[in-house]
């Protein structure tokens, strides 16, 4: 018997909505009927596959404000959630524009004069997809639109915290019968998520190095591809050369949006001293401007904390780093207000690498902000990680900036402006450490990590190969 869950609405803390997660039985009948149907899929070609998301899209924009209803009711955020319907809009057609480059097969001669090679590739039949609760749409269609552009079908399995949207996105999905049959969404927790591994022949993962562990272990059991996009703990490192009005404006969106609840967020500053005092008094002003989205969800900049369990890590953080002696400059705790939990931007002083807050991911919009004396000491400070999933670097030259990013251990280094991978999705990168495995979920590489390649290795001429036995 299938057992619902119960969905917290994040402003209210009240459970108001619910899910019912299919039984192993059932996730296996529909894993079935997508692998008949991407046969169709693939054989139709990519010209019918653009076709179908063009239609998607024109359906998605009918359903546009109901998609961001649901996910202003999953997240308690409005602004973000309008920019989240609005990139995955733009990514169905940035996709549909690069696909053909990415796809075409291509024939060459080879270094012996009679052997040609016929270089195609073959999508895989049913790709897995395990989102998060963040950014509830979007990182559920991060890997899924090129998967199904590549000519895979897909399931996903979004997070039971977050799953209202998946409601209206399967009725604009419906809409396209073609697109239909080759993409469901699943509803359910953890037990849907590692049943699913075990119908698919590749998983994709966004969440915490924790449960990632646990999938790829899964894949590896299962013998499939596993691609983990998993924590960060995201450092900046600011020069004493820096436009300080800059660097301030653009650390703290970097630290602060979707209220810090962002594996590519900047959760760790370092500053020159020489200009230590200057950048936390312009950064703590720029912070204090900030508002809650409350009472309404118009107002306000800072939505609430979505997980109901993240709020016990955030505290259990700033409890750590004042106990050992952090100093609070604005915001600093966790507020209850009318059953939903909220934390206003959070400047902290006085921090070191002893405390959580540096070393663990803290997924709020918290800001410890710690001097150093050369820039080789901020070096070794970025890298003084488990994580390296992202960074930033501010200098008065790009040149400046970038010599530093080098030596950064991570995927994706913005230089003098903070999390741009939530923008710009064209750079592929690497996860570096624990933030993650396998190959970039950007550029060209996101679409070609869903095809296995095939050489078709020809011989043209009817001659005796020198590497024959001689009779």
């Amino acid at each position: 018997m299938n057992i619902s869950i119960g969905v917290r609405n994040p402003r209210t803390g009240q459970v108001d909505y619910s899910i019912t997660p299919p039984t192993p039985s059932d996730l296996a009948e529909q894993c079935r009927h997508l692998r008949n149907a991407q046969i169709d899929w693939q054989q139709g070609g990519l010209k019918a596959r653009i076709e179908a998301f063009q239609q998607w899209k024109q359906a998605v924009q009918v359903h546009r404000e109901e998609l961001i209803q649901a996910l202003v009711a999953d997240t308690g955020r409005l602004s973000v959630s309008a920019l989240e319907v609005d990139s995955f809009l733009g990514s169905l057609d940035r996709w549909c524009h690069l696909a053909p480059d990415f796809l075409e097969g291509e024939e060459r001669n080879t270094a012996i004069p009679f052997i040609r090679i016929q270089q195609t590739a073959v999508p895989y039949a049913l790709v897995g997809v395990i989102s998060p609760w963040n950014f509830p749409l979007l990182l559920s269609t991060i890997d899924t639109i090129p998967a199904l552009l590549a000519g895979c079908a897909v399931v996903v399995k979004p997070s039971e915290i977050a799953p209202r949207f998946v409601e209206p996105l399967m009725k604009a999905i419906a809409t396209v019968p073609a697109l239909q049959s080759v993409l469901t969404y699943v509803t359910g927790a953890g037990e849907t998520g590692a049943n699913l591994i075990g119908q698919v022949d590749l998983i994709c993962f966004t969440g915490s190095v924790a449960t990632g562990r646990k999938v790829a272990v899964a894949a590896a059991q299962h013998f499939i591809p596993a691609f983990l996009e998993l924590g960060g703990k995201d450092p900046a490192i600011v020069l004493k050369s820096a436009d300080l009005e800059l660097a301030t404006s653009a650390i703290l969106w970097g630290s602060v949006v979707n209220t810090g609840q962002s594996c590519l967020s900047i959760e760790r500053i370092y500053v020159a001293d020489t200009i230590f005092d200057q950048f936390v008094e312009q950064l703590v002003s720029k912070a204090k401007t900030l508002k809650l989205a409350y009472p309404t969800v118009e107002d306000g900049q800072i939505g609430p904390i979505i997980a109901e369990r993240q709020a016990t890590i955030i505290t259990d953080h700033l409890q750590d780093a004042i106990a050992k002696g952090a100093i609070v400059h604005c915001g600093g705790k966790v507020e209850s207000l009318e059953g939903g939990l909220w934390h206003r931007p959070t400047v902290l002083t006085n921090v070191n690498h002893s405390m959580k807050v540096m070393t663990e991911e803290t997924f709020a919009p918290i800001m410890p902000v710690m001097p150093f004396p050369t820039v080789q000491a901020a070096i070794e400070l970025a890298n003084d990680t488990i994580y390296g999933l992202s960074a930033a670097v501010f200098a008065g030259s790009e040149a400046e900036a970038i010599e530093i990013a080098n030596q950064i251990n991570a995927g994706a280094i913005s230089i003098n402006d903070a999390a741009l991978t939530a923008i710009m999705h064209e750079g592929e990168k690497n996860a570096f450490k624990f933030s993650g495995m396998g190959g970039s979920r950007m550029g060209a590489a996101a679409l070609k990590r869903f095809m296995r390649k095939k050489a078709l290795l020809i011989k043209t001429q009817a001659i005796t190969d020198p590497w024959w036995f001689q009779s």
